[in-house]
């Protein structure tokens, strides 16, 4: 009969984590205390896309303004792309955002920033 082999990796697995040091074994990380928690920024914003015509709407539910800016990408090589201007977000605010293409729509996407 030939003797098992499994044995081996379990007890020297259990050998290195009973006998190693505490500070050469791999374990997650926990932040300093001094470092303080990001505070929640940014609007949800929700993108819809019919034909060539692009309108988001998004709503702000921090106390902190966001400013939020519609581009959209269009799908023809002729059709130009478009940034449309700065809209801010108030708190508790909805906005709504529009733009277009002349004929497909590749993408879309809201762009935020933080309000001066």
């Amino acid at each position: 009969m030939r003797p098992l082999h499994r044995p081996v990796p379990a007890t020297l697995a259990l050998a290195c984590v009973l006998f190693l040091p505490y500070e050469a074994m791999s374990h997650a990380r926990v932040p300093d205390g001094d470092t303080a928690p990001a505070e929640p920024f940014g609007a949800a914003c929700r993108v819809r896309v019919d034909d060539s015509a692009v309108t988001a709407y998004c709503h702000n539910p921090y106390p902190e303004t966001d400013e939020v800016r519609l581009h959209v990408e269009c799908a023809r090589w002729w059709d130009l792309d478009s940034d449309g201007p700065t809209v801010e977000a108030g708190p508790a605010q909805t906005v709504r955002l529009g733009g277009r293409c002349w004929k497909d729509v590749r993408t879309a996407w809201v762009s935020h920033r933080r309000a001066n």
